[in-house]
């Protein structure tokens, strides 16, 4: 399997990136290209900011999909989604957002982003979108 493309994995790099623009998802190759096979990367403390109070808001993000020619790196992931804990956006924004982060950096065959976000004023948001559109 070529690595020699991913800069974070084997590395001690320890600062986060300041924001999703800034960070970078690394991929390489399938194991198993023209096989239909499901990843589901579970991300049960996801945080970020509220637009408009700036209190913190916090997420359980699942993301599920079928790779194409490529695969998400793990660590890349992690140091994305961490990249947005000081980005003041929407529940729903942040949802889609990683959905096409994740579409450009490897083109899956499927993929499913689920963000179930902490209760505000008593309501629990849930946000889900998917890739192609059904």
């Amino acid at each position: 399997m070529q690595t020699s493309d991913l800069t974070l994995l084997g590395h001690s790099e320890n600062r986060l990136p300041a924001s999703p623009d800034e960070a970078k998802l690394e991929t390489f190759p399938n194991c198993r290209p023209g096989r239909k096979f499901w990843i589901t990367l579970d991300c049960p403390e996801f945080s970020s900011l509220c637009p408009v109070t700036g209190q913190p808001d916090t997420a359980h993000i699942v993301i599920r999909y079928v790779p194409g020619e490529r695969c998400v790196e793990t660590k890349s992931l992690k140091f994305y989604m961490a990249s947005f804990r000081n980005l003041p956006s929407f529940n729903e924004e942040i949802v889609n957002r990683i959905l096409d982060d994740l579409v450009t950096a490897m083109e899956p065959v499927e993929i499913t982003v689920n963000g179930k976000f902490g209760s505000r004023g008593g309501i629990q948001l849930t946000c889900e979108a998917s890739h192609p559109a059904s």
